[in-house]
């Protein structure tokens, strides 16, 4: 490794660092290396989604972190799990998928953030998933994959209903039209796998 040069160099291979890495790699001519502490996530308690909570519960995945002591929970520290490894934090999450609010980029537009609202960031939402069976707000080609949950479950559609008669919002899909509001849940997971920024 000596000898060899790089374009660019990427300290960090979690979230972001993995979608910058992708992307300047696109071009077949630039050189990428990325700097990782953690090392690999291939692991199957890693790609197992029904295993979600065991990887952010091992010293190999999860850097161990906690919060400060709470003086509203009597001094306590919370458990603050922070992924360790390719994919950092989306190799040991919860795997829900959820857009940001467009409300909240219409928000940093009009205070000044410009090209930030939900028009600009759009596009690059849909050129991230691959969503199947998605409509026209949604993408299909992109690295993320993207799996409604089955909802096999009868408390979803109990949890929901009791939203709705609470005065909560119903949402066919919170990542389309109506984002608030109760409904189906979305997850990075594609051909039941855990899909991760690695």
């Amino acid at each position: 490794m000596d000898a060899e040069t790089f374009d660019y160099v990427i300290i960090g291979a979690a979230s972001a660092g993995c979608v910058l890495a992708r992307r300047l790699s696109e071009d077949p001519g630039v050189r990428v290396l990325v700097l990782k502490a953690g090392g690999s996530d291939r692991s199957v308690i890693v790609s197992m989604p029904a295993a979600l909570t065991m990887p952010m519960n091992t010293r190999r995945f999860n850097w161990g972190l906690t919060t400060e002591p709470e003086p509203g929970l009597g001094g306590r520290r919370i458990n603050l799990p922070r992924g360790k490894g390719m994919g950092g934090s989306s190799s040991i999450n919860g795997m829900c998928y959820v857009r940001g609010n467009p409300m909240d980029y219409e928000v940093w537009s009009a205070k000044g953030a410009t090209g930030w609202h939900w028009a600009n960031a759009l596009p690059y939402f849909q050129k991230a998933e691959a969503v199947r069976g998605g409509g026209p707000l949604r993408g299909a080609d992109g690295p993320l994959q993207v799996t409604r949950g089955t909802e096999q479950n009868p408390l979803c559609h109990a949890l929901v209903d009791a939203a709705v008669e609470a005065g909560y919002a119903r949402s066919a899909n919170m990542n389309e039209v109506q984002h608030e509001g109760f409904g189906p849940m979305e997850m990075t997971v594609g051909d039941g796998r855990r899909c991760s920024a690695a």
